[in-house]
């Protein structure tokens, strides 16, 4: 990996971002002004795209009114060190589905039915990755490979869950080009998948029931329990076993945390949750578990009536989330806690709700912390518009000691 970059490359010194304060909590962000596409938009929260070196950062872009949040939109890339951004128009990507390495900087993304990767610079070129097997597409369109990638603990394989026809896979594709590996094949929705980062787990996928339109008859049924996990070899367990359906549907976007020892996810109506999903297992090492043990102990960390998405620091004593009211209603906030001292900022007060026609993009702040924590890097519609956004975790901390 290479060192991080000097301060005269920061974010807060690039001429590609103009700062933004917020006029009620005088929270500054820096807005990504350099413009190579109409819709320019952060990662899915559960995906960091800001290399570990603080040279690339990289983002979504979309060309309305080409396609949607499940097909169409583009990856482009900041390059702090040259002062530039590119676009790559090659990457036309399913869902939410790319990833970086954040080590390399190669971005990863899925297409059709294969998963591709390029590097961030201009001479760096598509290299196939992996494919599904022809004897499950079987000459379908893939509605989905993966609703976002994410590495194993060794780095060898992403995880997938795709969605052909009335058909799921849950898996992992090896990086090595060898099969797909298919753990899983249930008779309903599950996706969201996401490998536990803990090395004693690295065979452990967080997955989750969710509602799915059928391609025939537009049916779309919510899901009944939602958070399960699935370990190669093993059958789907559920995280919460006695789940009401009515509890389980107020479940939703989960996340590891950095060392895979909790999940963390949304209660709508109470708010930011986590849960520590494993039993001891005397006969191997702490932490490993084959299934959840009953139904584990949940802790409501940050209390919120409304809340959609969120995202925690590696060491899990801040947390940032976006808070809508409801669909397409706002305005919505985007707030940060620091657990420590119990104070809250708000990086957005008043959150405008995107205008049309950026709903289609799933355009919602997603915030996510990224790049050792220093940077919160989120979407903004604050001028009308989709823009990057990034706010310096050392100002938040100072607003919230």
């Amino acid at each position: 990996m290479n060192h991080p970059l000097p301060a005269a490359f920061s974010v807060e010194t690039s001429s590609l971002f103009t700062p933004w304060c917020d006029p009620l909590s005088g929270v500054e962000s820096f807005v990504l002004q350099r413009r190579v596409a109409p819709l320019q938009q952060s990662f899915y929260y559960t995906t960091p795209s800001f290399t570990d070196d603080g040279r690339y950062l990289w983002f979504y872009c979309g060309f309305p009114p080409a396609g949607n949040a499940n097909y169409g939109r583009t990856l482009a890339v900041v390059d702090f060190e040259r002062q530039e951004i590119r676009h790559y128009p090659e990457t036309q990507f399913l869902d939410a589905s790319p990833a970086v390495d954040l080590r390399t900087g190669e971005a990863y993304w899925c297409t059709g039915p294969e998963i591709w990767k390029r590097g961030p610079l201009v001479d760096a070129s598509p290299e196939l990755v992996n494919r599904l097997p022809a004897e499950i597409v079987r000459g379908r369109r893939p509605w989905r490979i993966a609703t976002h990638l994410t590495f194993s603990a060794d780095r060898k394989a992403l995880a997938i869950d795709a969605e052909i026809g009335r058909e799921w896979f849950v898996g992992c594709a090896p990086l090595d080009g060898t099969p797909v590996e298919i753990w899983a094949r249930p008779t309903r929705a599950y996706n969201h998948a996401q490998f536990c980062p803990d090395p004693r787990n690295g065979d452990l996928i967080l997955v989750n029931q969710d509602s799915s339109t059928d391609p025939v008859t537009g049916e779309c049924p919510n899901y009944e329990n939602r958070m399960w996990l699935l370990r190669r070899d093993h059958p789907l367990r559920p995280l919460y076993p006695d789940a009401q359906a009515a509890v389980a549907h107020m479940h939703g976007h989960e996340w590891w945390s950095a060392d895979g020892r909790h999940v963390w996810y949304i209660h709508y109506g109470r708010g930011v949750m986590r849960v520590n999903p494993f039993i001891p297992n005397p006969e191997s090492e702490p932490g490993t578990t084959s299934g959840p043990a009953g139904n584990p102990e949940p802790e409501n960390i940050w209390p919120l009536d409304y809340v959609s998405h969120a995202h925690t620091s590696a060491d899990e004593t801040l947390v940032v989330a976006d808070c809508f009211p409801g669909p397409r209603t706002g305005p919505a906030k985007v707030a940060f806690l620091n657990r420590a001292t119990g104070r809250t900022a708000d990086i957005v007060t008043h959150m405008p709700y995107p205008p049309e026609p950026l709903p289609r993009y799933h355009a919602h702040p997603h915030p996510q912390f990224c790049y050792g924590d220093r940077y919160i890097c989120y979407t903004t519609f604050v001028h009308g518009r989709s823009d990057l956004a990034l706010t310096p975790v050392s100002r938040l901390l100072e607003a919230t000691a």
